[in-house]
């Protein structure tokens, strides 16, 4: 009989092959994290693997202890999603907790583009991102929180979660760190600015930050969700130039979503030169 608390572990380490194309060339996967044999529908970068996480479970339940590893070797480039958005359940006891390591070699790209993380009411979660990114390397990360059950009155009804982003170069100097904070009780409209979902994506890549954060800009600006007036938010460039990040608050995860994407198809554009792919989920 299964326990209700789950160690998930899942290392991959993707490698530049002969041909050309990237490879996930080693993976180490223990339930309830699993991976799929990569696809190659990329058009624009069809060199590219796209790699879809998956759980064994029906979200993450407390107890649960993740464990995501992804290694890219000198001039690897991988994309990474997920199946499907990851629930937090609601836990009488104990808390759960994400951890994800990504490692880029020299002039590799790592995009870590993962559908929402939805908290449900009562749920404790901690997650967080370390990168290590070379000044040559590209690196994507995307996070999307949304509100849970709002039509249940649970609107971020969390008793705690954290999620906290930190990348830094291979001799430690850190480059960006960023942490989103909400314990029960907590003022919502102070931290969410009254709206259902939080969107925040960092870019890093060479070349001069305002070169990319100005497509990324324009990119929202003219999304129909920021037209409408759903979506609120700005994109700045980050510290020391090495790249442009976005923060968005919406009505709905749907339009932070859209404004996301937006904001990533244009980054992409500008430094590898093809749109963001059709990711075939639903």
């Amino acid at each position: 009989m299964g326990s209700p608390g789950k160690v998930g572990v899942l290392d991959l380490h993707f490698r530049f092959g002969p041909d050309g194309r990237t490879v996930l060339a080693d993976r180490y996967q223990k339930s309830p994290l699993q991976v799929m044999r990569p696809l190659y529908v990329d058009p624009g970068l069809p060199h590219v693997p796209v790699t879809y996480l998956m759980s064994t479970g029906g979200g993450v339940v407390g107890g649960d202890r993740l464990d995501i590893d992804v290694e890219l070797a000198d001039r690897s480039h991988a994309l990474i999603t997920t199946q499907a958005a990851t629930r937090i359940h609601r836990m009488d006891a104990g808390y759960a907790t994400q951890d994800v390591t990504l490692t880029l070699g020299a002039g590799a790209v790592c995009e870590w583009v993962p559908d929402p993380l939805i908290p449900y009411a009562g749920s404790r979660f901690q997650q967080t991102l370390r990168a290590t990114v070379p000044e040559d390397a590209v690196l994507v990360v995307s996070d999307v929180l949304t509100a849970g059950r709002v039509a249940r009155g649970e609107r971020w009804a969390v008793d705690a979660l954290v999620s906290r982003v930190e990348i830094a170069r291979p001799d430690g100097t850190p480059v960006v760190v960023d942490a989103t904070r909400m314990v029960g009780g907590f003022d919502d409209d102070l931290v969410t600015g009254g709206s259902d979902a939080i969107g925040t994506l960092f870019v890093l890549a060479p070349g001069p930050a305002t070169d990319l954060a100005d497509p990324m800009r324009a990119a929202v600006d003219s999304s129909a969700a920021v037209r409408r007036g759903e979506v609120r938010g700005g994109v700045s460039t980050l510290p020391e130039g090495c790249g442009a990040w976005l923060r968005a608050v919406g009505d709905t995860p749907e339009a932070v979503e859209d404004v996301m994407r937006a904001a990533w198809s244009a980054a992409r554009r500008h430094v590898l030169g093809a749109s963001a792919p059709d990711l075939r989920k639903g």
